[in-house]
């Protein structure tokens, strides 16, 4: 079931929850001694920023897959900081070692660039910060191919740097972001990777018709309790993907037009009222060309409404190559005897580069191309308890700036969805957490459990 640790950061004693909170996770993803100090050390700063600069926030600890593949690690830690504090000023400056504003030794946003495999950043003045670090089983510089970026969306600000800024700063600093690829000095430091980009990694030949497997807070090779408490058998995964040890995410597909590096998927959820275990569930799943990210939101919250999502997310897993509307026919007949979801499907067709939609209850898609928004309807029902008698698929052209967002009803009925010119270029997870951060205040949290998920292409590569 996803599990996630939602710490809210309102004192110092909260530093502590988040880093233990890290450490838990860390065992989870199976990460070892070294990494899982760094990823506790990620989680320190980050809520030791949240009191520093702005006054407080919540940070969303979970395990979940990386937004693109990695070759060597499957799952990693992922940490977002969410506060409505008054942004950053200066983003070049803040992400430098040694940066302070408050006379401290500025370890903070720099300490997580050197430690992150990835790490995105969102800022707006006056409306507060996002930032997303994950920490995998293999730290970056060891053997790792060259490249890394850090991806940063401010208003006013947008672009990459093509590479982690180091004590220096970033080559031409003071620029607009768009970054030279060139190191002061020649080699990126230490831990300095792609934030959800291409990784340039070789992939093995494999059998065509496998299914290549990422999971959003739920192993895809677990077994799911039903609400009778039977178990359902563990779905055939690639390694390292809801087993014990930790293995390679490969893409093993042939005959492909495009490569599954050339679109991401991240996502963010938060469980209604601190809980454990949220109702809400995402994943996304590939076999041959086709990309498929599907949410499931639980009826009501809590273990059942959990158990009813996890059962959508490892059926799911197992009809891989079906369309939305197929897909939603096999999840029916999973999810009867639970309580039932809402539950959205999006496929990408990477060698048609066109999107097929379908949802069954309250769980809304938005598409964003061509610079404007629209909304791709579901039909009512629940999945498990009541079908309709028909399900409808919508279509639309994939292009290069296409972003979709998948959220369940924790959002308002009339949220606005992010915008700017950096949104292409945003890594996944951030935009979702963008979403969620502009559409609750400290006021007015989440009213349920809450789960955003977002599809979007990878950025193309600079010389």
């Amino acid at each position: 079931m996803p599990r996630v640790w939602d710490v809210p950061v309102l004192d110092p004693t909260r530093v502590r929850d988040a880093r233990v909170a890290a450490e838990g996770a860390a065992a989870l993803a199976g990460l070892d001694e070294r990494r899982t100090a760094a990823a506790a050390l990620v989680a320190t700063e980050l809520a030791t920023n949240l009191l520093k600069h702005a006054e407080g926030g919540q940070v969303l600890i979970e395990v979940v897959a990386p937004p693109a593949p990695r070759g060597e690690q499957s799952r990693v830690v992922q940490i977002a900081a969410i506060d409505h504090g008054p942004g950053i000023a200066d983003v070049h400056a803040a992400v430098r070692d040694g940066f302070s504003t408050t006379r401290s030794l500025g370890a903070g946003l720099g300490t997580c660039l050197r430690l992150a495999d990835d790490f995105g950043l969102h800022t707006t003045p006056g409306r507060g910060t996002v930032a997303v670090a994950r920490v995998g089983t293999t730290p970056r510089g060891d053997g790792a191919p060259a490249g890394p970026r850090v991806r940063v969306w401010a208003d006013g600000m947008s672009g990459s740097w093509d590479h982690v800024p180091g004590p220096g700063g970033p080559a031409g600093a003071g620029h607009d972001g768009s970054g030279s690829g060139q190191w002061p000095g020649g080699a990126p430091p230490f831990g300095a990777v792609p934030c959800g980009g291409p990784t340039r990694h070789t992939r093995p030949a494999g059998r065509a018709g496998d299914v290549g497997v990422a999971s959003g807070g739920v192993p895809a090779g677990s077994a799911v309790p039903s609400a009778a408490g039977a178990r359902l058998a563990p779905a055939p995964v690639l390694p390292g993907i809801g087993t014990a040890e930790p293995g390679p995410l490969t893409d093993t597909y042939q005959d492909r037009s495009l490569p599954l590096t050339t679109v991401r998927a991240g996502g963010v959820n938060i469980p209604y009222g601190g809980a454990e275990y949220s109702g809400d569930a995402w994943a996304w799943v590939r076999s041959g060309n086709l990309v498929t990210l599907m949410l499931a939101d639980g009826l009501g919250h809590g273990p059942e409404a959990a158990r009813a999502s996890s059962t959508a997310v490892t059926t799911m897993h197992r009809w891989a190559g079906l369309s939305p509307a197929e897909s939603l026919g096999r999840l029916h007949d999973a999810l009867k005897g639970t309580r039932g979801a809402a539950v959205s499907l999006a496929q990408l067709d990477l060698a048609a580069g066109r999107l097929r939609f379908a949802g069954i209850g309250n769980v809304g898609a938005r598409l964003h191309t061509g610079g404007t928004w629209r909304a791709l309807l579901s039909r009512p029902g629940i999945v498990g308890v009541h079908r309709p008698a028909t399900f409808r698929e919508v279509e639309a052209d994939w292009t290069e700036d296409a972003l979709l967002i998948l959220h369940t009803d924790g959002l308002p009925s009339r949220w606005t969805p992010p915008s700017g010119p950096g949104l292409p270029l945003a890594d996944p997870a951030v935009t979702a957490a963008v979403t969620i951060r502009d559409a609750s205040s400290p006021a007015r949290p989440v009213r349920d459990d809450t789960a955003v998920a977002v599809l979007t292409s990878t950025p193309p590569e600079r010389p």
